[in-house]
């Protein structure tokens, strides 16, 4: 069963990954979103030929041999591209057993706790507070998420004050019965982000996510060590050495690794299985409604360290219109506040034909 063709259909913000095996079988993956046209050319070029020809059922040694193999490639593109072909084999696998990725990670499919996460900075703190109080009351979720500070700000808010009044107003309205969570999107200096960190204490938020830059290990550390609420963060992180440290040294209370960034689903159980033994919970980092939301489903209803819900973006087709049209039909309904992880065999999901048409396709094939 080896790997003998791999394709690539993508434009500027998706890229599909359809691989096929010798005997003829097919599976579908994704890579990173954003940028993923480039991904494509990444997966061909640096992916696909220490791929082709290999074996499909030992996936952790194959994304292995690509890492060393592009050692001099150590960053994000390569192991954004890595997820594409990582999870199509984790969907042939699931079809070929007739189960869920899902099942084969040692989980069972069913309804999964989501929170709601706002991606909104530049509306006001009244129109987000009236916003998230309307889906709660009408979709049924108990979490949210919502934004502060000013992605990589250095201290500088979105505009002045907005922090200060979105933190308290929002708590108020959303009220005691639904979990309240920040993100900061690396926005603050340690002493900015204990500032706000006490503030956040003082309105009943849990979660302070990504507070400093995440490449500053020690600032995030300082700011963790501060506070009583969990700082949480390492959706960026892609390199395994960075995962051990954050680890080892309880650089945050809750770990965020993103499927598709860190190189797909075989890298994310390696970090949550490392985080499971260091007594830390795994809520991954998903922000859009591709398949990087349905990975993570799968991944939270197996691993025994999941975090308490799955991040599950509440922007529809007027911010992201580039998720609109993805799948035959959608995997994402929210009811009551919960998705349902499916049975089906592989992800469960059919991709869009209309959509594949539309795109860029390449690909790449075995000279036996």
């Amino acid at each position: 069963m080896k790997i003998k063709k791999i394709d690539t259909f993508s434009n500027e913000f998706i890229c599909f990954v359809k691989v096929t095996l010798d005997t003829g079988e097919s599976g579908w993956g994704q890579t990173s979103p954003y940028n993923a046209d480039i991904t494509a050319q990444v997966l061909h070029r640096q992916v696909a030929p220490w791929s082709l020809g290999q074996s499909s059922e030992d996936i952790s040694e194959l994304m292995q041999t690509v890492v060393e193999k592009e050692h001099k490639f150590p960053g994000s593109y390569l192991r954004r591209a890595m997820a594409g072909v990582d999870t199509a084999l984790w969907d042939i696998a699931g079809k070929r057993e007739e189960k869920s990725v899902c099942e084969l990670l040692g989980g069972e499919p069913g309804p999964l706790r989501a929170y709601a996460s706002s991606m909104l900075r530049e509306i006001t703190p009244q129109a987000e507070a009236e916003r998230l109080c309307r889906i709660r009351d009408q979709q049924g979720f108990d979490a949210f998420k919502f934004r502060v500070g000013a992605e990589c700000g250095r201290d500088i808010d979105e505009w002045p004050g907005r922090t200060e009044e979105i933190i308290p107003l929002v708590s108020t309205a959303l009220g005691d019965d639904v979990v309240r969570m920040v993100d900061a999107n690396s926005g603050f200096s340690v002493q900015r982000a204990i500032e706000v960190g006490k503030l956040l204490e003082d309105n009943g938020v849990s979660h302070f996510e990504e507070p400093c830059p995440y490449w500053n290990l020690e600032d995030t550390k300082l700011v963790t060590d501060t506070l009583d609420i969990d700082v949480t963060g390492g959706e960026q992180d892609c390199d395994m050495s960075t995962w051990r440290r954050i680890i080892d040294e309880k650089i945050v209370n809750i770990v965020q690794p993103d499927v598709c960034y860190l190189g797909g689903i075989t890298r994310t159980v390696k970090v949550a299985r490392m985080a499971a033994l260091a007594g830390l919970p795994c809520t991954p980092h998903c922000a859009n409604l591709s398949m990087v939301t349905l990975f993570t489903m799968h991944l939270l209803k197996a691993i025994p360290n999941a975090g308490k819900y799955l991040e599950f973006s509440i922007e529809g087709p007027e911010y992201y219109p580039w998720q609109e049209g993805l799948f035959v039909q959608s995997p994402f309904t929210i009811n009551d506040g919960r998705v349902t992880v499916s049975d089906a065999p592989g992800w469960g999901v059919e991709i869009n034909p209309s959509w594949l048409e539309r795109s860029t396709h390449n690909s790449s094939l075995w000279e036996e």
